[in-house]
């Protein structure tokens, strides 16, 4: 019955190929008309789910202080320290230019740092440098004893040898950032190359989440260029193995309208192209070209054995329409598992590809028979000899199959080892390679001055104006004080700071006084005078709440990947509530919240993987009507994962966003070949043939098709690797390798385990 609704539907295609071509073009317009209303973004926060906890706890901290968009210089002299008049004065000089930066709102540096000094009974608070040309050789001294031994400056805008200073901008940005983030990327650059030409001897480094978040703009912008470099790899690929110019100009004509119509569906819905949807395109063009060439191909074997152009191309598609069709369903099962990722980017990923693979199907059995049909389309002369290659191969696979079986157990034996050698971590700054200035200043910076991953706490003291309560100080000093002595961190900025330098500056600057205030009453007039003492727009908002009930607590970490962040952050909670169960607060800031999303993410994924492995065995099972041939196709589509991952952990080793999504993904994929191979096997065993016989025929007939569709497939995610954007050539690479060591398994280890579960057949 199913054969006969093939043929059927087959035919009427080809009688009637002009409707079918009109239809198909109506299609591509309509939704193609929605492609100028996809527009891109690179904001991190595309990765959160509205209602995300931990994007909540950040945005609660950002309304409660100031919000934290900020970008980071450093200055770095040649030779010395920068407590020198040329350094100082380039600074100083830096700094002012850096409160014309847009949407600035504060600017900080060692030579605005705010100095309190208490003259009589008066508290005042000035820029520790003013005028640096004019500073004589005490002043410089005196300059460099007050900013070294601060602990506010020192790890945060100053490094400990004093080589290297900062200056740190603050802004006021409202969504969308990414145009405000160009803009502001685009000034300071700007204001670097015009500050390095006026001091050569100076070197200037720029980060910050501000201009992490423009990066990531740049990523994506770079992923976008990498899509008509596919689009050419892979018609080479086509022209090169299909040997037709006009089989090639067939699928070129499906391929794009398959991308028009997904991604002009996309616009109609305002899917939002990321670093991560943006290889949607590169996707779904392996993919379609993966299902066309194994109709063009059977078609080509078919002419060259006589038959007339239609006769073969109904062949083909009677041939591949039922494996096109499951394979069009498991692949789009294992894409459509990523909505169980917790970052909508990654549901959109798997939603557009499963969209793309069903318009990959519906044109592959009607667009492209139809115009094989009306143009000129011929199968190339002399182009048996790759089917004879197969063959012979098929017939030494049979011969050796015991070799292929037991050596390709000791391969993934040997491979699957690897696999404990792999991390779940993450790293954002790794997330970019050296091609991005953003990852080699940053790491300079951090390698010299300060961190970038920052964890933030808002410490709430339980009562309007409990800041300046002693008992409250010094609970924040101690916790503070523990934060220091943790192997990861760098610098901790606390508001029990400001006041025991405050303390200290009222009693004549005796480093004894340098505590907490005993008296709490005291204490108050301090911080009150303190605040009457700040000069014009330089406030505490960002470090005390408006109620003057909660402050704000900085750590700054070094190097460190999510597992470090969700470590540390585990032992601060437990100190917490040990020690200070009355502040606990979680730790929150943008580090916490991409380290809270990469290991949920890497976990969701894991149970996406389960219920998709679930859902295509059990499709396979029920379609294929046998449990052990149900059984025995698993390994070539779970094996060669398997062995990805443990060569993934002697390449690499860190399993983050983009590895995550590589079984997912490979899965739907990989599981073409094999139930290619695999009708075709089993269609021939009910047609009379020994198991041995089918096995070499299927080679010659399937072979090409399998060698040409991984062929692509590879190429295609093999562009991925080249981006300098980790997620990308991480998922790329891994998927690839997955494809690869899958063709091998179906070639040897699948027509291997075929005949020994049959061998009284053969």
């Amino acid at each position: 019955m199913i054969a006969g609704f093939i043929d059927r539907f087959s035919t009427t295609i080809l009688r009637h190929r002009w409707l079918t071509l009109a239809i198909a073009t109506l299609i591509v317009i309509v939704a193609g008309a929605g492609v100028p209303n996809l527009s891109t973004s690179g904001s991190y926060r595309v990765m959160f789910r509205d209602d995300n906890p931990h994007l909540r706890e950040f945005d609660s901290l950002e309304d409660t202080y100031s919000a934290s968009r900020s970008a980071l210089i450093a200055v770095s002299p040649q030779e010395g320290t920068v407590f020198t008049r040329n350094t100082l004065a380039a600074i100083e000089s830096l700094t002012e230019v850096a409160w014309q930066t847009p949407y600035s709102i504060r600017v900080i540096s060692i030579t605005n740092y705010l100095h309190s000094e208490a003259v009589g009974d008066d508290l005042t608070v000035e820029h520790l440098v003013e005028d640096a040309t004019s500073l004589s050789d005490v002043q410089l001294n005196q300059v460099r004893n007050i900013a070294q031994n601060e602990p506010d400056l020192v790890g945060q805008l100053l490094s400990e040898d004093g080589r290297v200073a900062g200056l740190a901008i603050n802004f006021a940005l409202s969504e969308p950032v990414e145009p405000k983030g160009a803009e502001i990327s685009e000034f300071l650059n700007n204001a670097l190359d015009r500050a390095h030409a006026d001091h050569p001897n100076l070197s200037f480094y720029l980060t910050g989440n501000v201009i992490l978040a423009q990066t990531f703009e740049e990523a994506g912008a770079t992923a976008e260029r990498l899509v008509p470099v596919v689009f050419v790899l892979i018609l080479s690929i086509m022209a090169l193995l299909l040997r037709s110019l006009i089989a090639t100009i067939s699928l070129t004509i499906v391929i794009g309208s398959i991308l028009l119509t997904t991604m002009g569906v996309a616009g109609w819905f305002g899917i939002l192209l990321t670093p991560v949807t943006v290889s949607v395109p590169i996707i779904i063009m392996a993919l379609g070209v993966a299902h066309a060439i194994h109709i063009v191909t059977i078609a080509q074997a078919a002419m060259r054995r006589g038959l007339e152009r239609n006769a073969a191309i109904l062949e083909s598609l009677h041939d591949n329409f039922y494996p096109i069709t499951l394979t069009s369903v498991t692949t789009s099962i294992g894409f459509l598992s990523l909505n169980i990722s917790d970052s909508p980017p990654f549901h959109d990923l798997g939603n557009l590809v499963a969209l793309g693979v069903m318009f990959t199907y519906l044109y592959s059995v009607t667009l492209l028979p139809a115009l094989l049909s009306i143009i000129p389309f011929r199968a190339p002369r002399f182009g048996d000899w790759w089917e004879l290659v197969l063959e012979h191969f098929g017939n030494f696979v049979v011969a050796h199959r015991k070799l292929f079986l037991w050596s390709g157990l000791v391969v993934v034996l040997a491979l699957v080892s690897g696999i404990s050698r792999n991390e779940l971590s993450d790293n954002w700054l790794h997330h970019f390679d050296e091609r991005y200035t953003f990852r080699t200043d940053t790491e300079f910076i951090i390698n010299n001055m300060t961190g970038l991953d920052r964890l933030e706490y808002s410490l709430k003291s339980g009562r309007e104006g409990g800041v300046t309560d002693p008992k409250y100080l010094q609970t924040v000093e101690a916790f503070a004080a523990w934060y220091r002595s943790q192997p990861e961190v760098l610098h901790v900025r606390s508001f029990s700071e400001i006041m025991k330098r405050v303390n200290k500056t009222m009693h004549g600057d005796d480093p004894a006084y340098y505590r907490i205030p005993d008296d709490p009453e005291l204490a108050a007039q301090y911080f009150l005078l303190y605040e009457l003492s700040l000069p014009m727009g330089a406030d505490l908002n960002d470090r005390v709440d408006f109620t003057k009930s909660a402050t704000r607590m900085t750590v700054v970490l070094g190097d460190t990947s999510t597992r470090d962040h969700l470590d540390i952050d585990a032992r601060a909670r437990g100190w917490l509530q040990a020690n200070a169960p009355e502040i606990a607060a979680p730790a929150s800031g943008f580090t916490m919240i991409t380290a809270h999303l990469s290991t949920q993410n890497v976990r969701s994924m894991l149970w996406g993987t389960i219920i998709a492995t679930s859902l295509i065995t059990l499709i396979l099972l029920v379609v294929l009507r046998s449990i052990r041939i149900g059984l025995i196709c698993l390994v070539p589509n779970f094996i060669p994962a398997i062995m990805a991952f443990g060569l993934w952990g002697y390449l690499s080793g860190t399993i983050g966003l983009g590895a995550s999504l590589v079984t997912a993904i490979a899965i739907g994929i990989i599981v073409d070949d094999t139930i290619h191979f695999l009708t075709k096997f089993m269609r021939l065993r009910r047609g009379g043939l020994l198991s041995t016989e089918a096995i070499v025929e299927t080679f010659r007939t399937i072979g090409p098709a399998l060698g040409a569709t991984t062929s692509i497939l590879v190429a295609g995610f093999l562009v991925f690797a080249s981006s300098g954007y980790e997620p990308v050539w991480a998922l790329g690479s891994l998927v690839a390798i997955t494809i690869s060591f899958a063709l091998i398994a179906d070639l040897t280890l699948l027509p291997a385990l075929l005949m020994f579960a049959e061998r009284k057949q053969t």
